[in-house]
């Protein structure tokens, strides 16, 4: 009978593409992937890796079993689901993703409420940007992840996967004191043409929302300061530099000398969980998707209340 364990080696080296990458997902090191091939090859006497220069790549036979191997993998999963669900209480290990203004501002009081309705679930958290949380969902690095996006710039979702809405988190521009516009009671986009934007690094989601709702409106945004965490951003509207449109979720307070102004119409982002459909039934997806709804419902709650 084939070994679990190497038959796992081998999906993830034809996943990722080379050795160092599985060994990475895989938490192993380099080498100790490469001896669980070789004793695969040994195990079905088969050659699966070839040199190829530098590195290597997976033989005809390799790719085949691999693909038996994620099937098998699949299988294997849905076996601990069904198990889990019988027992009906939200237990073991669960992978959570989140971007960094809901790890921030969302995930503390979603540890501390799992922690104290479901004590025998052990929750791990991974600070990751949507894009790729819905990757490692889906490639099962992940259990389940918070991801966002905007109305005009939707987020790809894997078909395997399910995702339920959990929230809606408001934007807003600030701009130091210092500028004129600070002392508008709102903004349209054309009111910010030439203004030195500070934002997320090409290729966010924040960035192309920037990038096309400026464009919507014919204007070409000038992206002075490329930073991906929100802080900094501030730290730099508070010296005086700058424009940023920053979420409300997890910004924290204001600086002093900068102030929020709304921008029209309302740039809104759409909070979602999601995690493969084939683990729906289990019991800490179902548990830990309650206490984020209900820790996010709070949330919402208290952001109306001090607008």
């Amino acid at each position: 009978m084939l070994d679990l364990g190497r038959l796992k080696a081998l999906h993830a080296v034809a996943t990722y593409g080379t050795v160092g990458a599985a060994a990475d997902v895989l938490g192993y090191t380099p080498s100790a992937v490469s001896q669980q091939i070789a004793k695969l090859e040994r195990e079905t006497r088969t050659t699966l890796l070839e040199r190829n220069g530098r590195g290597v790549r997976l033989t005809d036979a390799a790719h085949l079993l691999a693909e038996t191997a994620g099937q098998v993998l699949k299988l294997v999963e849905e076996a601990e689901v069904a198990l889990e669900e019988q027992r009906g209480a939200a237990i073991g290990r669960l992978c959570l993703g989140a971007f960094a203004t809901a790890a921030r501002g969302l995930l503390p009081d979603v540890l501390v409420g799992l922690g104290e309705q479901h004590p025998a679930l052990d929750v791990r958290l991974t600070e990751i940007d949507p894009p790729y949380a819905t990757e490692a969902v889906a490639r099962g690095e992940l259990d389940m992840a918070i991801v966002h996006d905007w109305a005009n710039t939707p987020l790809p979702v894997p078909e395997s996967l399910s995702r339920a809405f959990i929230g809606e988190d408001v934007a807003e521009v600030l701009i130091p004191v210092t500028n004129p516009l600070s002392r508008k009671e709102f903004l349209e986009p054309v009111d910010l043409a030439g203004e030195r934007w500070i934002c997320q690094v090409e290729g966010s989601i924040c960035f192309d929302w920037l990038e096309r709702t400026f464009h919507g409106a014919g204007i070409e945004p000038v992206v002075a300061y490329r930073i991906s965490e929100y802080r900094t951003q501030m730290a730099l509207l508070a010296k005086g530099i700058g424009v940023a449109l920053i979420p409300r979720l997890g910004r924290g307070e204001v600086p002093e000398g900068v102030v929020t102004v709304p921008l029209r119409p309302t740039p809104t982002r759409r909070l979602y969980a999601v995690w493969r459909t084939q683990a729906s039934r289990r019991p800490a997806i179902t548990a830990t998707l309650e206490v984020i709804r209900q820790v996010s419902g709070r949330a919402s709650g208290t952001s109306r209340a001090t607008r």
